[in-house]
Order: C-alpha cells, then sequence, then structure tokens
C-alpha cells in the first residue's frame, strides 16, 4: 500500500490499495475532459447568434432541464435528511458535492458541466439526425446560417429562357431561396419540339436548364439532365431531362403538375414555371436581305435560322392567359430580373403573353434589363445596348424597366459568329444604365453568374436606382 492517507469512506469502499502510478491516467482523463468542455464552451456564441432560431428552443429545454433538477435535488434533500446520521453517506455526499470548495465556485463548476452536456449533446444529436442532409464538406452550423441567409433573400422573378436564364439563376441562388423562375414554352426545335409533336406537351427544354441550375447537386444533375440518347431511332437526340419531365406530365397528368413534381424530387431552390400553359408558337416578320420585302415566319427555331432582320414577333394565339402562380409571384415580387438571354426568342416570347406583362406593370419590385454581353447571330447582329431596349420597348413599352444592366468589360476573344454588345452613348445618357463587368472570363461571351448575381444584389440594396 501506498504512504498516502485516506478517508474512512475510501476504506470502506475497499480502495485503500489504491496506488499512485493510477494518478497520472487519471488526470491525464482530466485534461481531456477539461478540453472538450472547453471545445464546447467557445463553440457556444456562435450559436447564441440571432437569426438561427436557436435561443428560444434552447431556453425551453433548459427550463425543462431545470424544473428536472429541481425534482431531483428535492429527492436528494429528502434521502439527505433521513440518512443524516449515516457518516458513510454525509462523506459520500460531501465529495460528491464539492462542499469543500466555496458555494459560487461550485455552482459555476456545474453550471458549465451542465450547459457543456446539454449543448454537446444537442450538437451530436442533430448530427446524427441531419446526416443524412448534410454534405461531406459542410457542418451543421454553417448549413443552418446559410440556410437562414439564403431564406430571409429578397423574392426575385426571373423571365427568359435558355442558357441565359440558368446563368442567372445558378449565381442567385446562392442569395435567395425565394427564387422563380418563368420561362418560355414556345420553344419548337430539337428534343422539345419533337416531345411537343408527339405528346402533345408543353416544350421541356428551358424548364430542364432552370431545374438543374437550381438543383443542389447541380454538377452532376446537369449532366444527366444534358445527357442525349444515341443509337436508337426512338431516342436519337432526345435529352434525358427532357425524356424525365415528359415522363413525369403522363404520371400526374398534367404539364404544370410535372413541373412541380420535378422541383420537389430534385430538391431545388426555388421554382421553375412556364409563363402560359397554352400551346402558343412565335411568328416574327422579317425583312429579308437586299429588299424591303417583309416575310412571315412561324417558329421559334425556324427565326434565327432565316436570313434576314427580325421587324416584329408575337404570339399565336395572342389571347393566351399567363398562368396564375406566374401572376402572383410577379405581383409578390421584390425584384424582377428580365433576361439575359436570345432577345427575340426568349425574353419577347413571355412577355408578350398579356396577362403576364400586365402583371409586371403593375408590380412594385425593382425591374432590371439584362443586357446581352455578345450578339446572337441570326437575331441581333451588330446590335448596341440601344439596340437591344428599342426593340424590346418597341415590343412592351418604355416604361417598365428601372434599371438597365449593361457589361463594359471588352477583354477576351469572341466566337467568329459575334461581336461585342457595347454599351454607346445613348445608352449611357439614360439614367437608368447601370454599366459593370459581367463578363466570365472563361466563356467571353457568356455572363459570370456570380458577378452578375452580385451586380443584382448590389442594385436590389441600393434600390433607389443605379449604383454611382
Amino acid at each position: 500500500m501506498g504512504d498516502y492517507t485516506v478517508t474512512p469512506f475510501l476504506k470502506r469502499w475497499h480502495l485503500s490499495g489504491l496506488t499512485l502510478h493510477f494518478f497520472p491516467a487519471i488526470i491525464d482523463f482530466m485534461k481531456y475532459f477539461l478540453a472538450r468542455l472547453w471545445a464546447v464552451l467557445r463553440e457556444i456564441p456562435r450559436w447564441l447568434r440571432p437569426g438561427l432560431k436557436i435561443k428560444r428552443w434552447l431556453f425551453l429545454i433548459m427550463s425543462g432541464v431545470t424544473l428536472l433538477g429541481l425534482g431531483i435535488a428535492v429527492v436528494l434533500l429528502d434521502i439527505y435528511r433521513t440518512d443524516s446520521n449515516d457518516p458513510l453517506f454525509l462523506t459520500f455526499l460531501s465529495y460528491a458535492s464539492l462542499r469543500f470548495l466555496p458555494r459560487l465556485l461550485r455552482a459555476l463548476i456545474f453550471g458549465g458541466m451542465g450547459l457543456s452536456a446539454i449543448f454537446y449533446g444537442m450538437y451530436k444529436l442533430n448530427r446524427s439526425l441531419l446526416r443524412p442532409f448534410l454534405r461531406p464538406d459542410s457542418d451543421i452550423f454553417s448549413t443552418l446560417v446559410e440556410y437562414h441567409r439564403r431564406d430571409r433573400g429578397p423574392n426575385l422573378v426571373a423571365i427568359g429562357g435558355g442558357h441565359g436564364l440558368s446563368t442567372l439563376l445558378r449565381g442567385l441562388k446562392s442569395h435567395t431561396r425565394n427564387l422563380t423562375a418563368v420561362v418560355t414554352v414556345a420553344d419548337d426545335g430539337g428534343s422539345s419540339g419533337k416531345l411537343r409533336e408527339s405528346f402533345g406537351i408543353l416544350p421541356p427544354g428551358d424548364i430542364r436548364n432552370c431545374l438543374a441550375a437550381l438543383s443542389n447537386d447541380e454538377a452532376m444533375l446537369t449532366q444527366l439532365f444534358q445527357y442525349r440518347f444515341s443509337g436508337s431511332s426512338d431516342l436519337e437526340g432526345h435529352s434525358f431531362g427532357n425524356l424525365f419531365i415528359t415522363a413525369l406530365a403522363d404520371l400526374t397528368g398534367s404539364f404544370e403538375s410535372a413541373v412541380a413534381e420535378s422541383g420537389r424530387v430534385l430538391s431545388v431552390n426555388g421554382r421553375v414555371l412556364p409563363s402560359t400553359l397554352h400551346d402558343v408558337k412565335l411568328v416574327a416578320s422579317m425583312e429579308l436581305p437586299h429588299t424591303l420585302n417583309e416575310v412571315r415566319v412561324e417558329g421559334e427555331s425556324k427565326i434565327p435560322a432565316m436570313a434576314g432582320k427580325v421587324r416584329r414577333v408575337w404570339l399565336e394565339p395572342d389571347s393566351a392567359p399567363a398562368f396564375p402562380p406566374v401572376i402572383k409571384a410577379l405581383l409578390n415580387a421584390d425584384v424582377i430580373v428580365i433576361g439575359p438571354g436570345s432577345l427575340y426568342t426568349s425574353l419577347l416570347p413571355n412577355l408578350l403573353v398579356n396577362d403576364l406583362l400586365a402583371s409586371l406593370r403593375a408590380s412594385h419590385a425593382l425591374k432590371i434589363y439584362v443586357c446581352n454581353i455578345a450578339t446572337q447571330d441570326g437575331e441581333t447582329d451588330t446590335f448596341s445596348t440601344y439596340d437591344h431596349v428599342r426593340a424590346l420597348e418597341g415590343h412592351v413599352g418604355d416604361d417598365i424597366f428601372d434599371v438597365l444592366l449593361c457589361n463594359n468589360n471588352y477583354t477576351g476573344q469572341l466566337n467568329s459568329t459575334s461581336v461585342w454588345v457595347k454599351v454607346d452613348e445613348r445608352t449611357l445618357a439614360d439614367d437608368r444604365t447601370y454599366a459593370t463587368d459581367l463578363v466570365d472570363d472563361a466563356h467571353p461571351w457568356r455572363h459570370d453568374s456570380a458577378k452578375l448575381a452580385q451586380a443584382i444584389m448590389d442594385l436590389f440594396e441600393e434600390r433607389t436606382g443605379p449604383l454611382v
């Protein structure tokens, strides 16, 4: 046995043979416990930040634990009073309650241990419950902060189609979850056109691209949705995303239900809505080269392929009503963004829906037009920013847009069929114009999704007009 003295309590429990070589292990355990305790205590201030909706439930849990502790204390007090003549019990109670320390220090020790146990237990419990929903490279706190930040973002409606709208949504989803994409249903080319003709459904192509852009796992979903079958005459040229939406339309019984279910199944950050549920056709009046004659061109896919200059476009029938959820989204929006995208075949087919245009005019949202970076062969050859705005307002009126967002970075190599859409003097003279660098450095003919989204959020925060 060792040379140290033990209390009668320890002798009673046959621990008097404890040797000194056990103490290093005990000290190591205490060091580990205190290190873990300090790590938990350092995390507490982060979880008490405003906006996380944590403090109210934490207060409720602590209130319940306090009441439970009071109940246990009453029981212990009754036992203490009953067995107060037992010296062994008194010795045990003295050690267990740390009565050899000042009362305030004891309160701090037990309170700190209790809080640490509560926080650590909650953290591990939430981690276990949320493990199926967390990405491998993320933690609960960061995920929760990001979720609430985007949940408080502005109600934003983006109108357009094609790759331009997908680029815009890809950037905006990092700023807000309150996103609604309104896409054209006038597409009649490629896989969408074939499905439209064969199954009588609205073209799913633009909707497919937007769903992929808004998805949490965009990289994999984009590859899957853009995958095109080959080798079979029946599936040749069809993308998986188009077939997926077509199958859902058949299962749910309607195209709008298929779009809604697609968003739910894919867990997208927002909604994708067709501008109208009616089968509309885009028609253009085009001026032929080297002549003043105009010809009628039917079909969205045929307009860019036709040699000539677009004079005017319209929908047939021109009385197609807007999809009601689109009207509601426009009237409740904080920001409405039109573009980027093909001027005549992506933007105007949406704005030519009469109910949609009327709702756009009535909305009190900040209305931003995003001009294209480069011209589009067959539609806007040689167009400047002023030509884009003039053509757009010539169809829908000149009192809609609050801000004209344009690119002013012309560095980089464009493809052979495009030129820069430059901000000319007439556009700069318009006090609605805000020009900034919006170019994707890797693909100069496209917008950079992060730059574009940040510019829109800056304009919204300014709200009184273009930044200076």
